[in-house]
């Protein structure tokens, strides 16, 4: 025979549960504006039916359901859109990073404009042409002069300025380096603390919510892939209890190659990416993992890091190595040509630029001559008023290709910058399309929410409800009968 205390416990478990349900509705609606919260919800399961099939069990047409209990409480989140979200943000911290790098490089170019190398050439080309009409008038020879200098110092501002950015590249690869070391250690620390939470059958659902908000961030640095290692007996896996386990995180090349594991879930282990930074020099000299040389280009990533890495060691150098060139060339051709004119004095004049060396010949450009008499306007053996050299002097501009080649450096540069700004631009625009599928999955609806705590409000006054009327009758029962013929 049933107990008669039966519609009691039906009732009270009825009760409970939609209490977890309103107590996981209230913990929602706190985290609606909480940064990586994933919203959860209780997995309502039904109890074992009554009686159970056996040999003994009670004569009555059929089973009978005892109630409901909380299963489990589960954050509601899709794994696919997870790793959609990591891959397009690691792309977008690769091309962002680089965009910005080109950017600060065109400031400093500054082309086109009235304070660019082009414009302060042509002023030193224009003034060179103007003391050939003029080769005795030492106002055009002091304009000489002074807009050689101008043009020296240009040549040194971009030279130095674009090493300064260099440097703080390496810096910055440096800080990032430090980032994804602190990363990976806080995931390492939170793995061991699931992994002490899961086998005793909990789902520690808010270090899985830290946890994943850190992986985001370390995909925007380095390219990563996340494996899952289960700790929690496989037995009492099911649709009520799946947990996520810990995390086993590979670092991957540009190719999708695992380079080695930067979290090892097996081990409780991680591995840092070492880079030093002299602090005499400000040069980045060391940035490494495990045994491959990242700084050299010998391995190349993705993401910030990577992009640090190339704007430090391969874009500014290689703007500052074209600049050297071009300005190396221009000063040979250019001292060439002075020597073999004279002064007013009919002197041979020597070198009008320091002759340097081709490495940093941007950087160390200057002006040597003084005394602006001893520019050689005229040819050798030209009478007065011969400006014959200064036109040659004008002309080297063609003779070494100086403009052509410059425009090609900054066509190069547009060309580079205009590629990272709409990968970088595509990039966002897929990285927000997949975070807004993301939230409409994983987001806390307030209007949802609100909507579940009258459900279950509704459903526990009912549950409550029911205990009062088994209670009427219980009360019957025990006080209602057997009292005839008293």
């Amino acid at each position: 025979m049933r107990s008669t205390f039966h519609g009691l416990e039906t009732a009270r478990r009825g009760m409970f549960t939609q209490q977890s349900a309103l107590q996981t509705t209230g913990h929602n609606i706190a985290n609606a504006n909480t940064p990586g919260y994933t919203r959860q919800r209780v997995n309502f399961v039904q109890t074992e039916p009554y009686p159970a099939a056996s040999r003994n069990r009670p004569n009555i047409p059929g089973q009978m359901g005892t109630g409901v209990q909380a299963g489990s409480i589960q954050r509601v989140r899709e794994s696919f859109l997870d790793v959609q979200f990591r891959t397009e943000n690691n792309k977008f911290g690769h091309w962002e990073t680089r965009s910005n790098a080109i950017a600060k490089m065109e400031d400093i170019l500054n082309e086109p404009s009235d304070t660019g190398l082009s414009k302060t050439l042509d002023r030193f080309w224009q003034s060179l042409q103007d003391l050939a009409v003029h080769p005795e008038d030492e106002g055009a020879r002091s304009v000489v002069l002074q807009r050689g200098i101008a043009l020296s110092e240009t040549f040194n501002h971009m030279s130095t300025s674009l090493d300064g950015i260099r440097k703080d590249m390496g810096y910055q690869a440096d800080v990032t380096v430090k980032d994804i070391n602190s990363i990976i250690d806080k995931i390492n620390d939170i793995n061991i603390q699931i992994s002490e939470v899961e086998p005793h059958g909990y789902l520690p659902n808010d270090l899985y919510d830290k946890r994943d908000s850190l992986v985001d961030q370390l995909s925007g640095l380095v390219n990563i892939k996340v494996e899952r290692v289960p700790t929690a007996d496989p037995s009492l896996i099911d649709l009520n209890f799946n947990p996520d386990g810990k995390y086993r995180i590979h670092l991957l090349d540009d190719k999708g190659a695992s380079l080695g594991l930067l979290v090892d879930a097996d081990t409780n282990t991680i591995t840092e990416i070492n880079s030093i930074l002299d602090p005499s020099t400000g040069e980045l000299t060391t940035l490494t993992f495990g045994g491959n040389n990242l700084l050299d280009g010998s391995v190349k990533t993705q993401g910030k890091l990577q992009s640090l890495r190339d704007a430090y060691h391969e874009t500014y150098p290689d703007m500052m190595k074209n600049l050297d060139d071009l300005a190396y060339k221009f000063i040979q051709a250019f001292n060439t040509q002075h020597n073999s004119g004279v002064g007013l004095d009919g002197a041979a004049s020597g070198n009008f630029f320091n002759p340097g060396t081709q490495i940093g010949a941007a950087k160390n450009m200057k002006v040597i001559l003084i005394d602006v008499k001893q520019i050689a306007a005229a040819s050798s053996g030209g009478k007065n008023g011969d400006g014959s050299n200064a036109l040659k002097l004008a002309d080297v501009r063609d003779d070494v290709n100086f403009q052509s080649t410059y425009e090609g450096y900054i066509g190069s540069m547009a060309v580079d910058a205009q590629k990272a700004v709409g990968m970088s631009t595509n990039s966002i625009v897929l990285l927000d399309s997949v975070e807004k599928r993301r939230q409409s999955i994983s987001g806390v609806s307030l209007d949802e929410e609100m909507t579940n705590m009258i459900q279950y409000q509704h459903a526990y006054n009912a549950a409550a409800r029911n205990i009062t009327v088994v209670d009427e009758m219980l009360d019957k029962i025990i006080n209602g009968m057997g009292v005839g013929g008293r």
